[in-house]
């Protein structure tokens, strides 16, 4: 956990000071604001997943971007045995590199608070429990940034949870993103 805290901290130390060495002395350029994020649903006839994911960034450079997003997942699995809840609420800080316009690496730390539940269905012997706690995630991967307009991008990545906490809600998975940022 402490290593998470420190991570958040670099991250907003990092931010801060690229802030701060804006090189065109005019201070903030509201044109190289985005905003943007992901909706995501899936349902099929076990389990619901809905995810909200907004989040806000600066291009700092035409190489360099940074940012924060706030996020909301709940996962519900039923099999006729038991029933399954995981409902996530969480932030992250995000930076992506562009090695050339189009194609972006992008670290992503992350940290979810989690209310989680398990109850037998009507007959059935599996113990119940439930768990309220932080978990803490370390998204790592890249992605693309097509073109749409002047101003917006469709965005599509791939990342993966070094952590690897039991909790996550990207444990033992890869993370396959689509979104869109709209710039000012």
């Amino acid at each position: 956990m402490k290593k998470i805290f420190s991570l958040l901290i670099v991250g907003m130390g990092l931010f801060q000071c690229t802030m701060a060495q804006d090189s065109g002395g005019g201070g903030f350029d509201k044109s190289k604001l985005f905003v943007g994020g992901a909706l995501g649903l899936a349902f099929d006839s076990y389990t619901t997943i809905v995810n909200v994911s907004p989040l806000v960034g600066y291009h700092f450079t035409p190489a360099f971007a940074a940012g924060a997003g706030i996020n909301y997942s709940y996962y519900r699995y039923d099999n006729g045995l038991y029933t399954s809840k995981q409902t996530y609420a969480g932030m992250s800080l995000f930076g992506r590199v562009y090695p050339i316009p189009q194609l972006f690496i992008q670290v992503q730390p992350e940290l979810n608070y989690m209310w989680a539940s398990q109850t037998a269905d009507a007959g059935q012997q599996y113990s119940p429990y439930k768990t309220n706690q932080f978990v803490p995630s370390l998204l790592l991967g890249g992605g693309a940034a097509i073109p749409t307009s002047a101003n917006g991008a469709l965005t599509i990545s791939v990342m993966y949870d070094v952590l690897q906490n039991i909790w996550s809600p990207y444990y033992h998975t890869a993370v396959y993103g689509v979104g869109y940022n709209f710039g000012f």
